[in-house]
């Protein structure tokens, strides 16, 4: 298995319009842990509710964890197999325990006063301690899914595919790989890999249908 390293762009145009949902890869292919770690980052630059950042990534790279994943996501074997990982994005419901790390970090680096950031602790602590789970489970999963969409840019920005996958057996995901299933909530899997092949492009609506002015 070749590990690789590819040129990064930065034109958006290419990145927006080249990307594809891509079934089969490159299964000589292996992405660094150096190159994965700085998609994840540029993943991360996503916003979220709070800036409480729930979202949580398992990366499914060794064969033995994609063999623990292939009974979980059976309508999707050859994307498990060929990838070079598949991404489970989870979403953490108990994401406020970050706060002060988040807002400490914050403060620390001259990006707010201390005195506003205890502002927003004072005013969202209540919120976060008497929010039921439905409530939460909405939040994390609208952030979890913009920090998916801003995964696959960045994979596409270093010359990587990617496909997003939901059918998969999404209550048995978190226990299956040692996580609490009470507190992360699964998201959907990004397979990720070179292409095998260019994928086909695809029919967008016109804006005209899908949007409106008043």
């Amino acid at each position: 298995m070749t590990t690789t390293s590819t040129q990064i762009t930065n034109d958006f145009n290419k990145i927006v319009t080249e990307r594809r949902s891509i079934k089969n890869y490159d299964p000589s292919v292996k992405i660094s842990r150096e190159e994965m770690e700085e998609i994840l980052t540029f993943a991360t630059r996503a916003p979220s509710s709070v800036n409480m950042q729930p979202w949580r990534f398992l990366v499914i790279e060794s064969p033995e964890a994609k063999a623990k994943l292939a009974p979980l996501a059976r309508f999707n074997q050859t994307q498990v197999e060929t990838s070079s990982a598949v991404i489970a994005v989870f979403g953490d419901l108990n994401n406020f325990e970050k706060f002060e790390e988040i807002y400490g970090a914050a403060v620390d680096k001259g990006f707010m006063p201390f005195e506003v950031k205890e502002r927003i602790h004072a005013s969202f602590s209540s919120y976060f301690e008497t929010i039921s789970h439905e409530e939460m489970k909405e939040v994390v999963l609208v952030d979890g899914g913009l920090v998916s969409m801003q995964l696959m840019l960045a994979a596409r920005a270093y010359g990587y595919d990617t496909n997003p996958i939901g059918g998969y057996e999404k209550d048995q995901i978190a226990e299956a790989f040692g996580w609490d299933k009470d507190r992360y909530i699964p998201v959907m899997l990004i397979s990720i890999g070179k292409a095998a092949d260019n994928g086909h492009p695809s029919v967008r609506l016109p804006i005209d249908q899908v949007a409106q002015w008043k």
